[in-house]
C-alpha cells in the first residue's frame, strides 16, 4: 500500500525518523515488539509536509524574522508564530496527496473514528523529548475532518510552545520537518501514563503508573490528580488513590467532552494491583528494546493494555557505567569544588588524571565512587564525619541512602590496626600536628612556586608528540605537590583550629561561630587578596574619565590594546595587566581547563571593575583590610576577657589564644591549593591550545576550540596521527549541549536514584528558606541574581544570590553586603573568603535563584542558617 506520501505504521521503524517524525517512528517500532498492543493506523510523512511548505513561500521571510527573535520576546513569538499557522492552514491539500490519506483510511474504515496526532522529526529523541509541543486531535470522523485535521498538526509545528521550545535550545526551524500519525481511535475503561524508572527519584528500578477515568486527556491537561502506583520488582510497593472527579469521554459524532464521574467511582482505583505489576511488565519490554527509559501512554480496554506513545526520558541524570557488581553509591565532585556546570570531554579527562582520587563521569559531571568507603564502620564514620563538617546536605543525602535495609552492607574492616579515616591524609600518612609558625606556610608556597616555575620553563622546549610524552610527568609532580603531607596538615590546622574555636568558645561563652570574626583579614589569603587587589585596580583608573566612559563600552576582549589611545588609558592598560599576571589564570568554573581563563577574556573583569570605581572610595582595599584586623583583635581581646572571668578562665584563655594564632596563621593557606592548580592548569592549557592551532594550521580541526570535544587521550592520538573523527566532535558537542538541561545530584546510586538531602531543623521560621550558616551576621539588602559574572551590576548593600561561587566570584565579594549560594561548605571558598570579608552568608540554599527574586528584599541571617524573603 505504500505510497509516496503515507506509510501503514507496519511499515514503519525507529530508523525512518526523518520520514515520520519521532511519535511514528516510536509508533512503528512498538507494533514489531511482541506482546505489544499498538492501535492501527498509518502516518503522514515528512515528504508531504515540505509539499505543503513549498507551496508557502511566504513562510520562508517568516521564519527569517522568528529566527532573530528574543526566546524571551513572548509577544513577538505569539504573533509571528500564529501568522505562520494560519498561512499553513489555509493552503489546500494537493488532489493526490489527499487521496493517498483518504486510501489509507478507508482501509481503517472511512468513519471509523480516529486519533490525529503531530509527529516532528525533533520530537522524542533520546535528548529531547519535546513532549506537548505539538497537537493531538481525538475523535476525529470521516475523511473531511481527517485532512482538516492533518493540516492542523503541520500547522501546530509551529505553535508557541514549540518554537519558543526550539529557539531555547538552539534547533532551527527549517531543521525540524512535521509528519503526522493517523489511528484508529481507542476508547478505553482506563488510561494514563507510565515512566519505567521514578520521575521524580530518577530510580530505574521503580516503574511508576499514573491511572485515571475514560481518555488520557484528563490526566495530561490536569483536570485531575491520578492514582499513582510505584512498582519495584514485580510487587506495588506503594499507592497513592486520587478522587477523580471528572473524566474526558469520546462523543459519537466526534470530539471529547469532560464528564462528571459518578461519586461512588471517584475514589476507586483506575487499576488493580495486578494490573499495574502487569503493565510494569509490559514497559520493561518496551525500555528493553528501546535500551532506555520509556514515558509510555497507555490505554485499558476490556483489560486489554494497548499503548499508543513511548518516548523516553529526556531527564533523569545518568547512571556512571562501572564493571563494579552490586550497589553502589557516588558523590558529586562539583558540589564539593564549587563547580556543578557540565564540563567538556578535556575539562574531565584533565581533572580526573590530576586528581588525588579515582572518578567516574556521566552527565558531564564528575563523581567519586564512595561505596567502599561506606562499607566498612571506620570508612562509614570516617566519610559522613568530613562531609557533615563541610556540606550537611551530602551527609544527609548519603545517611538516606545508608539507612536503607540492605542497599550497602557493613564490611568487616580489613586492617584494624590502620589509624581513623578521620586522621588519614590523601597521600596515605596519619596527620600530625605541626607548630604555630608562619614559615612553614611561607616554605608550602615558595616550593609550589619553584615548581610552577621549573613546569612553565620545562613545558617550553615540547611540541608535538614531545609535549604528550612530557605531560604526564608533569602532572606526577602537580599530585607530588598537591599529596604532599605537610600541606595537608597546614590545612587541616587552620580548619581544626577553626572547629575547635566554635565549639568550644560557644560551650564556654555561648558564641556562635566565633572563628567567623576572629579570622576578619587573616594574612596571606591568595583568594581574598585578589577581591582586594581589584580595588586596587580601580583606585588607578578612576581619575580618568576617559578610561571610565571607554570601559562602560567594552564589547570585546581586545580592548587593552585600545586602552592607551585614551588619557590615563597606559597607567590603566598597566595595573590590569599586572592584576592578569597574578590572577589571568583564574575563572569561573575554573576546575574545567576548557573555560575562558580571565587572560584569554579579561573582557570578563570590566564590570566588576566598574562596579569598583562606582561604589569605593580610593584607598578601600588597605582600609577594609585594615578595619578587618583590627575587628578581629577586638574579638579577640573581648573573648580572652571573658573566659578569664570563668573558672579555670586562664587556662581556657590561654588555650584559646594559642589557638587564635594557629588559624590567623593556617586558615589562609587554605586557598593557596586551589591556586597553585589553576596556575598550572593554565600552564597545561597554552601548550594545549599550541596543537590545537597546528591542528587547525593542517586542515585536521575546524576549529581549535574542538580539542575541548576530545579527552586527553583523543588530542593525544590527534596530534600523532593527524586525524580527528568529525562526526565524534559533532556528537560530543550535542551531548554537552543537553548536558546543561541535567540537575546534578549530590548523591548518585547505581540505580539512578539522585538524593540531595535535607536540613532537619525546626529552627527555621515559616516561610524562610533554610541553609547552611557559614559567615555570621544579619544583613538585610536588595538581592541581586547573577548567574554569570559578566552580568554582575552590584550596588553598595546587595545580597549577591547564585547558584555557587568558586574563586573566580571572589572580586564580586568586597562591593557586598551579604551572600547566598545553592552549593557550598563550611570549608568551602565562598565560606572562607565571605568570613574574611565579614560577609553574613548562609550557602546550600535549594534552589535560592529560582525562589528568590532579583530585586527583592530579603534578610540573610548568617548565624542561623536561614534566609527571609521580605518583599
Amino acid at each position: 500500500m505504500t505510497g509516496q506520501y503515507v506509510l501503514d505504521l507496519h511499515e514503519v521503524d525507529e530508523t525512518q525518523l526523518a520520514l515520520v517524525g519521532g511519535k511514528g517512528a516510536h509508533l512503528g517500532a512498538l507494533s514489531r515488539i511482541e506482546g505489544i498492543r499498538v492501535p492501527a493506523g498509518f502516518c503522514v510523512t515528512t515528504h508531504a509536509f515540505r509539499q505543503i511548505m513549498a507551496q508557502a513561500p511566504s513562510v520562508e521571510d517568516l521564519l527569517d524574522r522568528l529566527a532573530h527573535l528574543n526566546p524571551d520576546d513572548r509577544e513577538a513569538i505569539r504573533l509571528l508564530s500564529a501568522r505562520i499557522r494560519r498561512t499553513i492552514e489555509d493552503i489546500a491539500i494537493p488532489g493526490d496527496l489527499a487521496a493517498e490519506i483518504t486510501r489509507a483510511l478507508s482501509r481503517l474504515g472511512e468513519q471509523t473514528p480516529c486519533a490525529v496526532r503531530s509527529s516532528a522529526t525533533a520530537e522524542d529523541l533520546p535528548t529531547a523529548s519535546f513532549a506537548g509541543q505539538q497537537d493531538t486531535y481525538l475523535n476525529v470522523v470521516g475523511p473531511t475532518e481527517i485532512l482538516r485535521h492533518v493540516s492542523r498538526c503541520w500547522a501546530s509545528q509551529f505553535t508557541e510552545r514549540a518554537v519558543t521550545y526550539r529557539q531555547r535550545n538552539g534547533i532551527d526551524h527549517r531543521t525540524v520537518a512535521m509528519a503526522v500519525v493517523v489511528q484508529r481511535m481507542v476508547f478505553p475503561h482506563a488510561s494514563g501514563i507510565l515512566f519505567t524508572a521514578d520521575p521524580v527519584t530518577g530510580n530505574r528500578k521503580v516503574a511508576t503508573v499514573d491511572a485515571g477515568f475514560g481518555l488520557g486527556e484528563a490526566l495530561v491537561s490536569g483536570l485531575v490528580n491520578p492514582d499513582v502506583f510505584k512498582v519495584r520488582h514485580g510487587e506495588v510497593v506503594a499507592r497513592t488513590i486520587a478522587a477523580k472527579q471528572r473524566a474526558v469521554h469520546a462523543l459519537a459524532a466526534g470530539g471529547t467532552r469532560e464528564v462528571e464521574i459518578d461519586p461512588q467511582r471517584q475514589e476507586q482505583p483506575a487499576l488493580t494491583d495486578a494490573q499495574a505489576v502487569r503493565l510494569a511488565h509490559l514497559g520493561r519490554r518496551i525500555e528493553e528494546h528501546f535500551g532506555r527509559p520509556q514515558d509510555i501512554e497507555w490505554c485499558l480496554v476490556d483489560d486489554d493494555f494497548q499503548i499508543v506513545q513511548s518516548r523516553p526520558i529526556t531527564t533523569l541524570f545518568p547512571i556512571p557505567e562501572t564493571a563494579e557488581q552490586g550497589n553502589r553509591v557516588y558523590v558529586s565532585v562539583g558540589h564539593q569544588q564549587m563547580m556543578t556546570d557540565p564540563m567538556k570531554p578535556l575539562g574531565l579527562s584533565l581533572w580526573k588524571l590530576t586528581a588525588m582520587a579515582p572518578m567516574t563521569e556521566t552527565g558531564g559531571r564528575l563523581f567519586v565512587d564512595a561505596t567502599r568507603a561506606l562499607s566498612t564502620p571506620e570508612g562509614r564514620t570516617g566519610l559522613l564525619d568530613l562531609m557533615g563538617r563541610g556540606d550537611p546536605l551530602t551527609r544527609d543525602a548519603l545517611e538516606t541512602v545508608l539507612d536503607r535495609d540492605g542497599f550497602l552492607p557493613l564490611l568487616p574492616e580489613p586492617d584494624p590496626g590502620r589509624p581513623p579515616a578521620a586522621v588519614r591524609t590523601p597521600a596515605g600518612g596519619a596527620s600530625a600536628p605541626i607548630e604555630t609558625d608562619p614559615a612553614v606556610v611561607d616554605g608550602l608556597i615558595e616550593r609550589s612556586r619553584a615548581s610552577i616555575d621549573a613546569l612553565r620553563r620545562d613545558i617550553a622546549t615540547k611540541a608535538g608528540p614531545a609535549l604528550f610524552d612530557f605531560l604526564p610527568e608533569a602532572f606526577e609532580e602537580h599530585k607530588r605537590v598537591l599529596t604532599d603531607p605537610l600541606s595537608h596538615q597546614a590545612i587541616m590546622a587552620g580548619m581544626e583550629a577553626t572547629w575547635w574555636l566554635n565549639d568550644k568558645l560557644h560551650e564556654w561563652l555561648g558564641e556562635k561561630n566565633a572563628a567567623d570574626t576572629l579570622t576578619l583579614s587573616a594574612p596571606g589569603n591568595i583568594t581574598s587578596e585578589m577581591g582586594l587587589a581589584l580595588l586596587d585596580v580601580a583606585d588607578v583608573i578612576r581619575p580618568h574619565p576617559q578610561v571610565v566612559a571607554f570601559l562602560q563600552n567594552v564589547d570585546d576582549d581586545g580592548f587593552l590594546d585600545e586602552l592607551p589611545k585614551h588619557a590615563g588609558g597606559t597607567l590603566a592598560r598597566d595595573a590590569i595587566e599586572g592584576y592578569l599576571d597574578r590572577y589571568g589564570m583564574r575563572c569561573a568554573g575554573e576546575i574545567d581547563i576548557t573555560r575562558p581563563r580571565w587572560r584569554e577574556s579579561p573582557g570578563t573583569l570590566v564590570p566588576a571593575i566598574l562596579d569598583n570605581v562606582r561604589n569605593f572610595e580610593p584607598g578601600a582595599a588597605q582600609r577594609r583590610f585594615e578595619e578587618g584586623r583590627q575587628e578581629a583583635w577586638k574579638k579577640e581581646q573581648d573573648v580572652l576577657t571573658r573566659l578569664r572571668a570563668l573558672p579555670g578562665g586562664e587556662s581556657k584563655a590561654d588555650e584559646t589564644q594559642g589557638m587564635i594564632k594557629r588559624v590567623r596563621t593556617f586558615i589562609g593557606y587554605r586557598e593557596y591549593p586551589k591556586y597553585d592548580i589553576i596556575s598550572r592548569y593554565f600552564v597545561y592549557k597554552q601548550a594545549l591550545m599550541k596543537e590545537a592551532e597546528r591542528l587547525v594550521q593542517a586542515k585536521v580541526l575546524a576549529e581549535k576550540e574542538d580539542v575541548f570535544y576530545l579527552t586527553f587521550q583523543e588530542l593525544h592520538d590527534a596530534v600523532r596521527s593527524r586525524r580527528v573523527d568529525d562526526r565524534l566532535v559533532r556528537q560530543r558537542k550535542e551531548e554537552f549541549r543537553t548536558y546543561h538541561a541535567l540537575t546534578p545530584p549530590r548523591v548518585l546510586t547505581s540505580e539512578g536514584e539522585t538524593i540531595n538531602g535535607a536540613y532537619r531543623r525546626d529552627d527555621v521560621p515559616d516561610g524562610a528558606l533554610a541553609g547552611l550558616p557559614v559567615s555570621g551576621g544579619t544583613v538585610e539588602g536588595r538581592a541581586r541574581v547573577v548567574l554569570d559574572m559578566r552580568q554582575a551590576d552590584l550596588g553598595p548593600g546587595d545580597i549577591l544570590v547564585t547558584a555557587f561561587t568558586d574563586p573566580s566570584w571572589s572580586p564580586l565579594f568586597v562591593g557586598i553586603a551579604g551572600l547566598v549560594t545553592e552549593v557550598g561548605g563550611l570549608m568551602t571558598h565562598g565560606a572562607v573568603i565571605a568570613r574574611e570579608y565579614g560577609l553574613p552568608a548562609v550557602v546550600g540554599v535549594d534552589r535560592a535563584t529560582r525562589l528568590i527574586r532579583d530585586g527583592q528584599r530579603i534578610r540573610v541571617h548568617g548565624s542561623d542558617g536561614y534566609v527571609e524573603i521580605l518583599s
